[in-house]
């Protein structure tokens, strides 16, 4: 595990230019191909543009997590969006920066996520969804406890904006990890 210590705090609406460089440069374009959770061969676009991100910290559900080093430098960030009526967190947005990638700065903040959905929300589960082909993500989630479900979810193709997709068969896989006992 990272000697790293991390602080963290939910992001305001302040935070968009601090974590859109982070965000995108995790998922898409080339410096991506840094670390390994890169979509670059998959997705020509911007994961999130301003106006996304903007709408996801306004949202009353949902917060946005930083996570910034001893120097106050952003290492990562993810998104939590409660949904209350199934007792699950949503987990996703999920980015740490690709120069840091492999440190261990994801299994903590992973765990600092599954934490926070417990404690404030009372949530039980954690759900996420991976691009199916995305397999060392896959296990890497499995490794700490997230299991397939079986379920898929189709890949929002409208939603890409300028960008494209390079693939026309991408859609989710569904995973799902207990992060505390149901009352």
């Amino acid at each position: 595990m990272t000697g790293i210590s991390l602080r963290y705090r939910v992001a305001t609406p302040e935070d968009i230019g601090l974590l859109l460089p982070l965000i995108n440069s995790a998922y898409r374009g080339e410096e991506s191909r840094a670390g390994w959770t890169t979509e670059a061969d998959l997705l020509i676009s911007e994961r999130i543009d301003a106006s996304g991100l903007l709408d996801k910290i306004q949202s009353p559900d949902t917060v946005i997590l930083l996570a910034a080093d001893g120097n106050d430098v952003l290492a990562s960030c993810c998104e939590l969006v409660w949904r209350p009526e199934k007792g699950i967190a949503y987990f996703g947005l999920f980015a740490v920066n690709p120069k840091r990638q492999g440190g261990g700065i994801g299994r903590q903040v992973l765990l600092y996520a599954e934490d926070y959905a417990s404690r404030q929300w009372g949530a039980y589960k954690m759900e996420m969804t991976v691009i199916w082909l995305r397999e060392e993500i896959i296990a890497w989630y499995a490794r700490r406890g997230y299991r397939k479900t079986g379920e898929t979810r189709p890949f929002p193709y409208a939603d890409i904006g300028n960008g494209k997709a390079l693939r026309g068969d991408l859609y989710f896989e569904v995973l799902v990890k207990d992060i505390q006992e149901r009352n």
